[in-house]
Parts: C-alpha cells; sequence; structure tokens
C-alpha cells in the first residue's frame, strides 16, 4: 500500500512521519510516534478513551485518519503538565481519586480541558453533558464530576500545582459544594 509523507505538530514537537492512508491518528500516535497516553478503546468513537486536541478542539482520534491530520497541531494528555507540573485538570483528577484503572482518564482530561476552555464554570449538568461521549467503567463518574469542578475553581482563582497538589491563594482550601447524588454517565 502507498504511504504519504505528512507532518504533525504534537505537543509542540514536528514530526514528519509515512503512514498507510487507513491508518488512524490514534494509532500514528500510539504507535509511531510514542504518543501512548492517547488509549485505544472502541476504535468506533464510543468511548472517548483516544480523545485529543485537534487544532484545538477535542476529537476521537480514532475518528481521523492520520492524513486528514497532516500539517495539524495535536495535543495530547502527555502535553497537559506545564513545564513538569500538574495541570488543573490532573491535579483535580489526583485529588478528587476521579480514576479507577485509569484507562479513561486521559481522554477525560482531554475533553474536560475543551469544556472548560469553552466554559470557565461549568455547572455540575454541563460538566456531565460535556464527558457525555466519554464512558468509564470503573468511577460511577460523582469524582470525574468534582475532579472537573475542582479544576475549574483552581483555574479560576489562580491557584497553581506543586507536585500534584493545588496550592489556592493565600494558602486557603477551597471545598465547593457538591451535589454527589444521581450517578450514571456523565
Amino acid at each position: 500500500m502507498t504511504e504519504h509523507e505528512i507532518t504533525l505538530t504534537v505537543n509542540g514537537t514536528e514530526h514528519e512521519l509515512a503512514v498507510e492512508p487507513r491508518t488512524l491518528l490514534v494509532h500514528a500516535l500510539r504507535d509511531e510516534l510514542g504518543y501512548t497516553g492517547t488509549n485505544v478503546g472502541c476504535e468506533s468513537s464510543l468511548c472517548g478513551a483516544c480523545t485529543v486536541h485537534l487544532d484545538g478542539d477535542a476529537v476521537k482520534s480514532c475518528t481521523v485518519l492520520a492524513v486528514q491530520a497532516d500539517g495539524a497541531e495535536v495535543e495530547t494528555v502527555e502535553g497537559l503538565d506545564e513545564g513538569g507540573e500538574f495541570h488543573p485538570i490532573q491535579a483535580g483528577f489526583q485529588e478528587e481519586h476521579g480514576l479507577q484503572c485509569g484507562y479513561c482518564t486521559p481522554g477525560m482530561m482531554m475533553a474536560a480541558t475543551d469544556l472548560l476552555s469553552e466554559n470557565p464554570d461549568p455547572s455540575r449538568e454541563e460538566i456531565r453533558e460535556g464527558l457525555e461521549g466519554n464512558l468509564c467503567r470503573c468511577t460511577g463518574y460523582q469524582n470525574i464530576v468534582n475532579a472537573v469542578e475542582n479544576a475549574a475553581d483552581a483555574m479560576a482563582s489562580g491557584a497553581v500545582t506543586d507536585g500534584g497538589e493545588v496550592r489556592w491563594p493565600d494558602g486557603d482550601e477551597r471545598e465547593r459544594e457538591r451535589d454527589d447524588g444521581g450517578g450514571g454517565p456523565a
């Protein structure tokens, strides 16, 4: 099969690679470039484990051919940390225990950062709606919603992360009142 030369900028680093026309972006990222934080789940766009940012928008990388992404900017979960420090969404997932097995977590984090870039102060319902295309088979979603709330609060207040822990301005600890009722998918 004929290969196509493409260029992807992943987490700020430009990569040139040759891919078959049928290669999915998720496989180019994982198998060709070594960005294994992006997980392969269903390969049918149902689970969201492969969510990345493509030119600033959250997409399921199992639905995009690598050749379609030629010339694009791609951000994976590996690109979330800032100079070795956790992104507020990573710290939120850690603090709120928003993961169990961790398989869905990279996709959840990428979908959540996309949501927070569009809506910096979402309600719990808006968080659930923003994550509805990402499935978690372990958590029951409450802690994931809590993690996104935590990140939104941290980002709004100018809090910083330090070794994975959120440091709030003036050292105060914040706890958003949470309605933890109602299980089910985000």
